[in-house]
């Protein structure tokens, strides 16, 4: 059995090895893309000072939208519990578009855009690189990066069938990583050991990730949890989230999470007031001060609070699901909230997409968490390299070895 587990272990991992390899290497460079970027560009992200109190949030919008070309449109605002985060205005496009402006004094920091660097690891760890056909031609990148993923999980399974060791004491030796005996005795130990500490993330990233990669996988796996996929649930299609060449991005494990739902609601005007029914001039961002201000209150240890018009958003520091939220629904015209959505209230289907991103990216357990998904990533993208050592080194002793009986 362990000879059939052997052989499907190293024919596996010879063709898919580098692919695996390039997959979690660029998977673990996202993991701390937003600590990264924040430390590199502090001064759009944070304010210069802490003011007493933030300017009104019509005021603040109103400034935005004044920058905006005509097609661009405010849509909402994220607002963290930390005073020295800059508010982060979202635009209607294009898709996941941003801009981050200074509370205190109105002062507009500047837009998110996606470090190139990042951008490229994305495309790596989501599609190799490909782009998806606007003739409707096979996606190859994606298909390649999920066939991989597949085999990936393979390869994880029969290694342990493979050196699951037979005693205790067996398995307490394979579980060192020796580094004074030679670099083959070094790379053996990383390979079995490391492969065995990282055994648990590698798995729930690969199987996580291939709910991106494939329908059918993402239509068993949301049954397995008792949820029927919907027609337009999963993860977004293809035709609209795939990254051109131009680096758009699509719905990721990277993805910020936080942001308000940019649903396709569009205020009324870009700051400019639209005539109310009574005849008064009426701006779209009249309330969402009154708005926040009410759900601040009933949530005081709230993570982030999201408005846009007409809905809300409430963010609280969980364990679990990362991209859980509360929401709400409020008259744009008196800032009454009409509709009461809590997170703990909804069904499977209103929380597997936000817990299979958190497994995939393993912010679930908050920084820890964060911190073993990027090490087991590297862990992860080391076997296939020690792997292709320990097996050409064991070709060459075998050659050596006929060579000697000739």
């Amino acid at each position: 059995m362990r000879k059939i587990f052997r052989n499907i272990h190293l024919w596996l991992s010879v063709p898919f090895g580098i692919l695996i390899t390039l997959i979690c290497f660029s998977g673990a460079a996202l993991v701390f893309e937003k600590e990264v970027m924040e430390l590199c560009h502090r001064e759009l992200y944070f304010v210069k000072k802490v003011e007493a109190a933030p300017l009104p949030m019509e005021q603040l919008m109103t400034k935005v939208a004044a920058t905006l070309p005509d097609s661009v449109s405010v849509t909402g605002v994220n607002i963290s519990s930390d005073p020295e985060r800059a508010y982060q205005v979202t635009l209607s496009k294009p898709r996941r578009a941003s801009m981050y402006v200074d509370q205190y004094t109105g002062e507009i920091m500047g837009k998110y855009e996606r470090a190139p660097f990042f951008n490229f690891m994305f495309r790596m760890h989501r599609w190799l690189l490909d782009s998806m056909k606007q003739d409707g031609g096979i996606f190859w990148g994606k298909m390649i990066v999920g066939t991989s993923t597949l085999m990936f999980v393979f390869v994880l399974i029969s290694g342990v069938v493979v050196w699951w060791p037979r005693t205790r004491k067996a398995l307490k030796n394979s579980l060192k990583i020796v580094a004074n005996k030679g670099w083959r005795r070094f790379w053996y130990d990383l390979h079995v050991a490391g492969g065995m500490y990282a055994l648990v993330f590698l798995l729930a990233m690969a199987l996580t990730g291939l709910t991106w990669s494939f329908q059918w996988y993402r239509t068993g796996f949301y049954k397995t949890f008792g949820v029927e996929v919907q027609p337009g649930m999963g993860h977004g299609n293809a035709a609209a989230n795939a990254t051109a060449k131009g680096g758009k991005r699509e719905e990721s494990p990277e993805g910020r999470s936080g942001r308000p739902g940019n649903r396709g609601e569009k205020p009324e005007g870009r700051g400019e007031h639209s005539e109310g029914r009574e005849g008064r001039k009426h701006s779209p961002y009249t309330n969402w001060q009154q708005v926040y201000e009410q759900l601040a209150e009933a949530n005081p240890d709230y993570k982030l609070i999201s408005v846009s018009d007409g809905s809300a958003s409430v963010a609280l520091p969980r364990f679990g699901n990362q991209r859980g939220t509360d929401r709400y629904k409020f008259n744009p015209r008196n800032g009454e909230i009409t509709e009461t959505t809590l997170y703990k209230d909804l069904d499977n289907s209103g929380k597997i997409r936000g817990w299979i991103y958190s497994v995939h990216v393993g912010s679930w357990g908050g920084m820890l968490t964060r911190i073993l998904t990027f090490i087991a990533a590297l862990v992860g993208a080391s076997l296939p390299l020690t792997g292709y050592y320990l097996w050409i080194r064991r070709l060459k002793k075998r050659k050596i070895k006929r060579e000697a009986i000739r």
